[in-house]
């Protein structure tokens, strides 16, 4: 598949939109029948990542420049940024959960599963792994359905699970290659998700993935939708609302764990991405919940 002109959707028919801290959706394949008819062409989701478990049916398989023909079960795991679509038979129906990015990096240090490179397995390892893994599928399925208190702090737990239940299923031998600049893409998030806290400059980004600052910034607006500075800024921001969200800790104590040395600066920089102080939109969104 070309990335010239390939479109980006929220979910597949939807256009993209910026995703809040902690974005998670879930739906299945079926629901969205009236939009792709059995056909889904060839898209990408920018700051979002998916899990598709295929609980029964069988079709054709596309990431990048690789058509697989599947039948259930098989599962998948697509980064953001990556081209994928799929042609299915009537009756096939699959389990997507939708992770934005910002949540997805929590969970890393909880996943077997490396999050920077896509994934396809198909009727591969053991029948008790298999169903494990729709088991903890199905669960997230119901819990974001049934919406019941603490439903937030339930799911991303209940998704690392599930990440390394494809990495139980022999996930690394069915890693697939992306575009360069996608791979490198993919490697620079992994590397801001670990190192934001420590403001280093764009240069040690480049000096560690052994690159260009020029295919550096190219490669970061391809996959994180911008360059490599505002994607570090972009990435203590995310983390800054969550604590600000699910914590109790103090404005100050927040500025510090995100990598600023002067809470009032990281409150200026705070207002200038929101419009809004840290503790003001926290009291707005703690309020909504």
């Amino acid at each position: 598949m070309s990335q010239t002109a390939i479109p980006e959707f929220f979910v597949y028919g939807e256009p993209a939109r910026a995703l809040d801290v902690g974005f998670l959706h879930v739906e299945t394949v079926q629901a969205r029948a009236s939009v792709h008819r059995g056909q889904v062409l060839a898209h990408k989701h920018p700051q979002m990542a998916q899990i598709t478990f295929w609980t029964g049916g069988s079709g054709t398989y596309r990431i990048e420049d690789k058509t697989w023909s599947f039948s259930a079960p098989t599962v998948s795991f697509m980064p953001s940024g990556v081209v994928h679509g799929f042609d299915i038979e009537p009756g096939t129906d699959a389990i997507v959960v939708s992770v934005a990015d910002a949540a997805l990096a929590v969970l890393a240090e909880q996943s077997a599963l490396p999050l920077d490179q896509p994934v396809f397995v198909t009727g591969r390892g053991e029948g008790a792994l298999w169903e494990r893994l729709g088991n903890t599928v199905r669960m997230i399925q119901a819990e974001y359905a049934d919406r019941l208190p603490g439903v937030e702090r339930i799911l991303p737990p209940l998704i690392a699970v599930a990440l390394s239940g494809i990495a139980r299923l022999d996930a690394q031998s069915h890693a697939i290659a992306v575009p360069a600049a996608v791979a490198l893409g993919g490697r620079l998030r992994r590397l801001i998700d670990r190192h934001f806290r420590e403001d280093w400059p764009v240069e040690r980004y480049v000096e560690e993935l052994g690159t260009t600052r020029h295919l550096l910034d190219k490669a970061a607006r391809q996959v994180l939708g911008a360059g490599v500075r505002q994607a570090i800024g972009d990435r203590r921001l995310v983390e800054a609302k969550r604590l600000l969200l699910f914590t109790i800790r103090t404005v100050e104590d927040i500025a510090y764990e995100t990598g600023f040395n002067d809470p009032a600066y990281f409150s200026r920089f705070f207002r200038q991405a929101v419009g809004l102080s840290p503790a003001a939109w926290r009291k707005e969104r703690v309020g909504r919940q």
